[in-house]
């Protein structure tokens, strides 16, 4: 246990620290953009920031592995491995849009025990770690940090749920259209506020519902244990409880099971 806690105090410097630093490029004229191999968008700020991360975390725990989504993987031989994105919301960073995140996650033996989630431009953070509790916080109004513990909402109808989203055309990509439309049609509102912001939201009670059809590793592996800390849940769209299912549903852990069962298998 303290070892994991002196692990999740080094994570929220160095997300905090990467995040900043990718504060320097939003909105800036001069940003360029680069298409991967798989058509997302990569900008400096992504790669500087995560070369912070891996600095950090090599200079405190060098026999911990770290994968990161625009570096690679590095092993190690402790059993940790650090799962970073640096940017999650590229295309909203591209764009101006205050709305992406710096993710550092830890995993133990493969299962996801620590998150980091740091929105720079929006001034606050959600962390958690197993047996550690998740917190939240953020600058109200320019007066300095508040400090609270995480909590889902404690909703339990989706009649009376709001649900955040990604993009519609992920769901038409993955077949899931139908299934998203009966989802949107059972719950009281909805916005398309996506990226691992729209799952902060569920971890810290403003939202019930938080669906993604299409995540990779190192989108989910922050995220996983911030949810499960601040008492909901995150699924896979097949209903299991992992981070590796290459989809995600945070719910308050209420509507977990209703949510599914409308997404279908």
């Amino acid at each position: 246990m303290a070892d994991l806690r002196a692990k999740l105090e080094l994570a929220v410097r160095a997300a905090r620290s990467a995040g900043d630093a990718t504060l320097r490029h939003f909105r800036s004229p001069s940003l360029e953009v680069e298409t991967k191999s798989d058509a997302s968008p990569v900008t400096r700020a992504d790669r500087e920031a995560e070369r912070i991360l891996r600095k950090a975390i090599g200079a405190s725990f060098p026999d911990d592995g770290i994968l990161g989504e625009e570096e690679g993987e590095t092993p190690g031989t402790s059993g940790h491995t650090w799962v970073l994105d640096p940017i999650d919301g590229t295309l909203s960073f591209v764009r101006g849009v205050a709305q992406y995140g710096t993710l550092v996650g830890l995993e133990e033996n493969g299962r996801a025990v620590l998150g980091v989630a740091y929105m720079p431009a929006l001034r606050e953070m959600v962390f958690a770690a197993r047996g550690h509790g998740a917190w939240w916080v953020h600058d109200v109004g320019g007066q300095g940090e508040v400090r609270r513990p995480a909590r889902v909402s404690a909703v339990s109808s989706l009649a009376d749920a709001f649900l955040c989203h990604t993009s519609v055309g992920g769901f038409v990509r993955t077949g899931r259209l139908d299934a998203f439309l009966r989802l949107r049609a059972a719950v009281a509102r909805d916005r398309g506020w996506g990226d691992c912001y729209g799952h902060l939201l569920v971890a810290t009670g403003r939202a019930d519902i938080m669906i993604d059809p299409v995540l990779s590793h190192w989108d989910c592996a922050a995220l996983f244990p911030i949810l499960e800390q601040a008492g909901g849940a995150f699924r896979d769209l097949s209903g299991r409880a992992t981070h590796r299912g290459g989809s995600g549903v945070s719910t308050n852990g209420a509507l977990a099971d209703a949510v599914l069962d409308l997404m279908g298998p």
